[in-house]
């Protein structure tokens, strides 16, 4: 069973890792290729791209001028730690033991817009690349065409380990759009969670994403390996709501923060 997650666009690479187990993202070349790409556009171009303030696109800039194919310690961190958004507030990757960072790494992964696929103990560089954005490059006029069918198969193959592949469907509908589902075999099984507000459930996004790294670190903790085990979570008061769900869309909900 494998669990998808979003990056975050806020990165901390001041707090040191608690662990220095770390491994080399899979897809180098491919993001070598984009950086090669981010390289040639001027902050003001970053900035209307990608809908930044000057500060961050000339943040950004900064970051591809940087960026190398040589990752070390020093210009490089695992990217569960790195990112540090509301799904990783969620997850609190920082607190997880040796072994808890072991099981994640076999059962992770996180998409993104510059790395395709990442596993939480690879290790990345800075950057900021949305999935969504619209970067023409030799391969098309967005990431999604860049990218085509490689997260998918990668995904499979990753999958295909497990006797009954199930990928669990924890990102946001921007980055799962990378995965090509005509090109993906596995099982899809998504995670949704609601909050009661007036007199109806609803989606509210910042609670979601938590909610999601919250299942990630439930997974992690229970060593969970069957869509039957995930309708187990009861996390900060959510409950599966079987009457609300689907064979392959599991709804959780909750009546109070």
């Amino acid at each position: 069973m494998l669990f998808l997650l979003s990056p975050a666009k806020a990165l901390d690479y001041d707090t040191p890792p608690h662990t220095a187990t770390h491994t080399k993202p899979l897809f180098t070349r491919q993001s070598a290729q984009l950086i090669d790409v981010l390289k040639t556009k001027s902050p003001q171009q970053i900035s209307t791209l990608m809908k930044l303030s000057d500060a961050l696109s000339g943040l950004n800039a900064a970051r591809y001028e940087a960026w190398s194919a040589k990752f070390t310690s020093k210009n490089s961190k695992q990217a569960v730690l790195a990112f540090n958004g509301d799904v990783y507030g969620g997850l609190d990757a920082k607190t997880l033991s040796e072994s808890q960072l072991g099981w994640a790494q076999e059962h992770v992964c996180i998409l993104s817009g510059l790395y395709g696929v990442l596993r939480p103990l690879d290790w990345m560089q800075p950057y900021r690349l949305e999935m969504g954005t619209s970067l023409a490059t030799d391969h098309g006029k967005n990431l999604y065409q860049f990218w085509g069918s490689q997260i998918a198969d990668y995904l499979d193959e990753r999958a295909a380990l497990d006797a009954s592949p199930v990928i669990v469907n924890l990102a946001s509908e921007e980055y799962f759009k990378a995965v090509d589902r005509k090109a993906l075999k596995a099982r899809v099984v998504t995670c949704v969670f609601e909050e009661y507000t007036g007199d109806k459930y609803k989606i509210i996004g910042f609670l979601a994403k938590r909610a999601r790294g919250l299942m990630v670190r439930y997974a992690v903790e229970k060593k969970v390996g069957s869509v039957k085990k995930l309708e187990g979570f009861n996390v900060e008061g959510y409950r599966f709501d079987a009457a609300a769900s689907e064979s392959d869309r599991l709804v959780f909900r909750r009546k109070k923060l």
